[in-house]
């Protein structure tokens, strides 16, 4: 039981590292210094699916399961869990570069917008 529950800590721990990489853009919309924590985020996570890497925390979730008795899984956490409900035959490796890509170029748009709002009443108050 303990290290089924720890597994599920691992799992939720990656789900939450993944949904900051996404959307912790909100984040730094509120306050600027957000970002030294979000930028090495997307920076990892975006390099990790575009790379192929092995994120440390799946092959920590597949021990846990393992010694709890649990069944594992081949591949990566977005092959398992986000590829199984968007690829229910098998996950083609494009969704791995379409999520690298996706978390660099939407993250990129919210820290240009948010860039533009800084510096327009610096533009306002010189009109040149």
């Amino acid at each position: 039981m303990p290290y089924r529950v720890a597994a599920d800590l691992v799992l939720l721990a990656h789900f939450l590292f993944a949904a900051s990489a996404v959307f912790g853009g909100i984040c730094v919309a509120m306050d600027w210094r957000w970002a030294w924590i979000h930028v090495p985020v997307v920076a990892w996570s975006s390099a990790v699916n575009l790379m192929s890497w092995t994120c440390p925390l799946t092959p920590v979730e597949q021990r846990l399961r393992a010694r709890a008795g649990q069944a594992g899984y081949r591949g990566g956490f977005i092959e398992h869990y986000v590829g199984r409900a968007v690829y229910p035959r098998g996950m083609p490796r494009r969704l791995e570069l379409i999520a690298g890509v996706s978390v660099l170029l939407g993250n990129a748009v919210v820290y240009a917008i948010i860039l533009l709002r800084a510096a327009q009443p610096v533009l306002e108050a010189n009109p040149s």
